[in-house]
């Protein structure tokens, strides 16, 4: 991955429209560039777990032991920190991920915030990288992990 470039063009524009490995395009946005017109299928992007406190109400460490340990990519839906004045939001609940893939989490600390994410972004990419997105694997879990440690499968 050219993160170099990609961090360039990230912090310049505040995004960054990608095709990843499989073909896919996604497009990476700073949290501060997002406007209800960008829709809500958006989903918040973490290299580090203390960075869920920004943007959920606290977990119950059985919810964070389970983004901790979890094995496969997954998406999490949960309600978000009243600290987190605008943002997409569906059903009052954000999606967000913790992303362990080398590459994709070293671009993510290089960016240093928790990012958003378009998954089958319709943008003409602006770049490219062999490196697989984790999430666009056929694997990807989606869980709903609630403050007090209730969890709900949503794609399993």
């Amino acid at each position: 991955m050219n993160h170099p470039q990609f961090l360039k063009s990230f912090k310049k524009d505040g995004i960054l429209t990608l095709q990843e490995g499989n073909g896919n395009v996604l497009t990476l946005m700073s949290p501060s560039s997002w406007k209800p017109e960008d829709g809500n299928d958006w989903i918040y992007l973490l290299f580090d777990l203390f960075q869920i406190r920004t943007l959920c109400v606290p977990f119950s460490e059985v919810s964070l032991d389970i983004v901790e340990f979890a094995s496969k990519p997954t998406i999490y839906s949960s309600e978000p920190n009243q600290i987190l004045q605008a943002g997409p939001q569906e059903n009052g609940l954000i999606r967000f991920s913790l992303i362990r893939e080398p590459n994709w989490n070293k671009l993510l600390f290089q960016i240093s915030q928790p990012t958003l994410v378009k998954l089958d972004s319709k943008s003409k990419p602006e770049d490219k990288t062999e490196v697989y997105f984790p999430l666009l694997s056929p694997s990807t879990k989606e869980l709903y992990l609630g403050a007090e440690g209730e969890v709900k499968i949503l794609k399993g």
